[in-house]
């Protein structure tokens, strides 16, 4: 469908989904490059909504909308030493089939394993042809159990796949049964759908999660060209229903490991209160491996932001660590050293200054 002949139907959810671009043979791409596809989408799948694939520059062929979403021969061909199907151990902290627990005061639920679109850079991969573990009516009840038990569980973070993909009546169930656990202090939604189908952010959805609050949207903005009209209404329909927005971004190769690429994303951002929360550097999940920046480079593309924008616009620079063993700061301190009653620190511009106390 071309812009012109957009209408209801474009901005139709439902609709999306079902024109979604679920084999290669549907890509615009020439006949050999199609063919040398097949194999990599035989064992990862491809689904791109009519949305996401117009922001594309099928004449480009570095455009970096296309490369987290077009299977590339590299998921298949490329491989570093460290990467692992599972690289954060989920299934080691799994009590209990969809449930993950991995930090003291916080779960995550696998809710779905429905994504609009389906990220070439997701840690997930292993789960695309075989779900780990879907949320019925069985593994719910049991879910809801263990966090009713374990008391120091303060948030609740809905995951999959993509919570947003939930039937309305089923995700309000299950925003309910949350909100009738009296420890369970803030429920968390990590989604791509304001990127990759912000149709999808209905009244309807609103209001039901309006309801459920205090909830807090995660969602996930990688490139500039990604923050549209339709993404930011989406963005400010959740905002003006109070609840919150904001945005994790993973540092990707080829896609936005630039400075000023960043720069410009963060500020857009934040300009559709959007706040930039996390930077991640790009887990070692195989069949991503293609999209790893070395660390150094992360580190000095973050130091050059600092300074230039306001640290509303600055996230942290993060790294979840493999193994499970969690997330650390991937920054360097400003803090160069501490003795008596001085610090020495470097700032922005390079300098070295005193600090007493």
């Amino acid at each position: 469908m071309n812009p012109g002949e957009r209408g209801e139907r474009w901005r139709d959810w439902r609709w999306q989904l079902v024109n979604r671009i679920s084999r290669v043979e549907h890509l615009p791409l020439h006949y050999e490059e199609r063919e040398a596809l097949i194999p990599v989408a035989a064992r990862y799948p491809v689904s791109i909504t009519p949305y996401y694939a117009s922001l594309i520059r099928w004449d480009d062929p570095a455009d970096p909308i296309a490369r987290q979403c077009v299977p590339s021969q590299d998921e298949v061909a490329f491989r570093l030493p460290d990467s692992t199907p599972d690289p954060l151990a989920e299934q080691r902290y799994s009590p209990l089939p969809g449930l993950v627990h991995r930090y003291p005061d916080r779960v995550l639920l696998l809710a779905s394993a429905v994504c609009p679109v389906l990220c070439r850079h997701c840690n997930r991969k292993r789960t695309w042809r075989r779900p780990e573990a879907l949320l019925g009516s069985k593994e719910w009840r049991r879910a809801l159990d263990y966090i009713r038990r374990e008391r120091g569980v303060r948030e609740v973070i809905l995951s999959g796949g993509d919570p947003l993909m939930l039937p309305l009546s089923r995700l309000s169930r299950i925003l309910e049964a949350l909100r009738a656990i009296p420890h369970v202090e803030v429920v968390r939604i990590g989604t791509r759908v304001p990127v990759t189908l912000p149709m999808r952010v209905t009244p309807e959805l609103c209001s039901v999660l309006e309801g459920a609050r205090p909830l807090w949207i995660n969602t996930h903005f990688n490139h500039p060209r990604e923050v549209t009209r339709e993404a930011e209404e989406a963005c400010d329909s959740l905002v003006t229903r109070g609840i919150p927005v904001s945005n994790h971004t993973v540092l990707l190769k080829g896609v936005n490991d630039d400075q000023e690429v960043l720069l410009t994303l963060f500020r857009r951002l934040q300009a559709i209160s959007v706040r930039p929360y996390y930077l991640f550097q790009c887990d070692s999940a195989l069949g991503t491996d293609h999209f790893r920046v070395p660390l150094p480079e992360g580190i000095s593309m973050m130091e050059g932001m600092w300074g230039r924008t306001g640290g509303l616009t600055l996230p942290r620079f993060v790294v979840d660590l493999p193994g499970g063993k969690g997330k650390v700061s991937a920054e360097r301190a400003h803090c160069l050293s501490l003795s008596g009653e001085e610090a020495l620190f470097m700032n922005f511009e390079g300098e070295t200054v005193r600090y007493r106390w």
